[in-house]
């Protein structure tokens, strides 16, 4: 069995399909299905059950699948550590960052990372959380920012921790407080961050310590759309408190979230036990220097 054939057989997994596949890997659908079959045929199992134009991980197919991800991850790592011998002057640094806080936090570190490392490629990938956490346990990431709390399959480094801000229009009434909790905002209508963000699951799971489900008025990835629906009464809003100071809006009141467990803590994450580069360890260490410097 063959790398490139575990290849072709995850592409074909995460792309949904043969042709998908091999357009990924730039490679013709006859040689992605000879690949899937090769497999097949060596294990004397099917792998793959077609539908239409749809494939689906046969019980066999999911085992296989996920022991190709870890094959895969670690013959990254060994050319990763091959290339250790080059140094820093060439290499790639696989960063997945969240939507929030991204600008704030990491655009400063990227200009010095830049400076001092011309010859490092940083590929950038942008999610919520949760998929972040898979991108970097499937070997496809070096470091994440993510919110904890993290997997336990993971190592990290803390960036910063933040209290929340809940977001209002100036006729709410909990506008002019200095401070509210969320048994408080029960009755209002909330307007949360599209799915796969962890700072959605952050507030529902205090909302059940309350006992109650919110109402979930409005969703959406864009923090400045979040924060004008805010302003237009929709519902109540929640970011970071860097986050919201920085947006001020003249038609939005911030109220600090009185509210024990609901900090937003973003941490830098990696493989518990896989290897990290040097590329990835640069990295690491500019976020202490520069949080030090701070």
């Amino acid at each position: 069995m063959e790398l490139r054939t575990l290849r072709a057989f995850v592409e074909v997994v995460r792309q949904g399909g043969f042709s998908a596949a091999a357009k990924t890997l730039n490679a013709t659908q006859p040689t992605i299905s000879k690949s899937v079959k090769l497999i097949e045929d060596e294990l004397g199992v099917p792998l793959l059950e077609r539908l239409g134009h749809r494939s689906e991980l046969t019980a066999a197919g999911d085992i296989v699948y996920r022991r190709a991800l870890a094959m895969l991850a670690q013959r990254d790592d060994l050319i990763a550590e091959l290339d250790e011998l080059r140094g820093l002057k060439r290499g790639v640094l696989r960063l997945g960052l969240p939507p929030i806080g991204t600008s704030l936090l990491f655009a400063p570190l990227f200009a010095i990372y830049r400076s001092r490392y011309p010859g490092v490629d940083i590929r950038l990938n942008e999610h919520g959380s949760k998929r972040l956490e898979e991108l970097v346990a499937a070997g496809e990431l070096d470091l994440a920012a993510v919110l904890l709390p993290a997997g336990h399959d993971f190592d990290w480094q803390k960036v910063r921790d933040e209290p929340l801000m809940a977001l209002m229009a100036p006729d709410h009434p909990c506008a002019g407080e200095e401070k509210v909790g969320l048994a408080r905002l029960k009755t209002s209508p909330f307007i949360l961050f599209e799915s796969g963000f962890a700072l959605n699951q952050v507030i529902l799971d205090a909302c059940g310590r309350h006992g109650f489900a919110p109402t979930v008025a409005a969703r959406s990835s864009q923090i400045d759309f979040v924060i004008e629906l805010a302003a237009a009464g929709l519902g109540v809003a929640f970011l970071p408190r860097l986050m919201a100071e920085q947006r001020a809006n003249p038609g939005v009141r911030r109220v600090l979230l009185d509210e024990p467990g609901t900090e937003w803590r973003m941490v830098l994450a990696w493989r518990r036990g896989g290897y990290l580069s040097a590329a990835a360890r640069a990295w690491l260490a500019l976020a202490r220097e520069q949080k030090t410097g701070a």
